[in-house]
């Protein structure tokens, strides 16, 4: 068997500070995620772990450690991640981070939204049964990173489906949830210097814009709640079960 890899490098260079992917069809008709790194070419499976295997018979780590905790849970246990346990965890968090800018850059916004959800899934786990204090800090840290990449794709995948009142809301949304990401850091001043709040500033505006969105349905009902104007509110109640339909 011929194991080099220069026939999948061939004509396919590194550009060092871009992100490249592609889908392939590997020997066995399944299809396969390749990402172009600068000393080769990193290869994920699609569906579940990211790597291939099953940790435990489970389709993901996760979904093994939420097992164990469910177990430690009947017999009237706490649950606390050991440390070979939180090595594992570290290693599907890398493997779903890479997949996750992977669909991103591939604008297969559906799937980079399921990989983010799993990853801020599981951080919530790591938060909840975390060894000790250093360890949930070293998580939530990049939780911020996380909520960010799922809204551009949320965003983005409205857009796709030609629904930009949609768009802005999802930034909304995500940028509510950077909100109190920020502030569980006692950061929030610093939120509107972020650039990944920035980012979407600018995509809230540019979109705003181009389709001339003063205000969506979702906020003129939010403002219709908070003027106590519970007429307008149900009327706009219709028309966001309509557009949803």
């Amino acid at each position: 068997m011929n194991q080099d890899i220069d026939d999948a490098l061939q004509g396919w260079e590194a550009r060092p500070g871009a992100l490249q992917a592609r889908l392939i069809e590997a020997r066995d008709s399944r299809q396969v995620m390749q990402l172009r790194i600068d000393l080769g070419i990193l290869q994920i499976e699609i569906t579940d772990r990211p790597d291939g295997t099953r940790p435990h018979g489970f389709a993901t780590y996760f979904e093994y450690l939420r097992q164990q905790a469910r177990i430690a849970d009947r017999a009237g246990h706490e649950f606390a991640l050991s440390e070979e346990q939180c090595e594992e965890a570290d290693r599907e968090f890398v493997q779903f981070y890479h997949r996750r800018v992977g669909w991103l850059t591939l604008r297969n916004y559906a799937r980079a939204i399921a990989d983010a959800d799993h990853t801020l899934a599981f951080m919530n786990f790591i938060r909840d049964h975390s060894p000790n204090d250093d360890y949930t800090r070293a998580h939530e840290q990049y939780r911020g990173f996380v909520l960010f990449h799922r809204t551009q794709a949320a965003a983005a995948l409205a857009v796709e489906k030609n629904d930009p009142e949609a768009a802005i809301d999802a930034i909304h949304d995500g940028l509510e949830k950077l909100r109190s990401f920020f502030a569980s850091f006692e950061a929030e001043e610093q939120m509107e210097e972020d650039p990944m709040v920035e980012q979407l500033r600018k995509m809230d505006r540019s979109l705003r814009q181009l389709h001339n969105i003063e205000a969506t349905l979702q906020e003129q009902l939010q403002q219709a709640v908070a003027n106590e104007e519970y007429e307008a509110a149900a009327k706009l109640r219709d028309a966001l079960r309509k557009r949803k339909n």
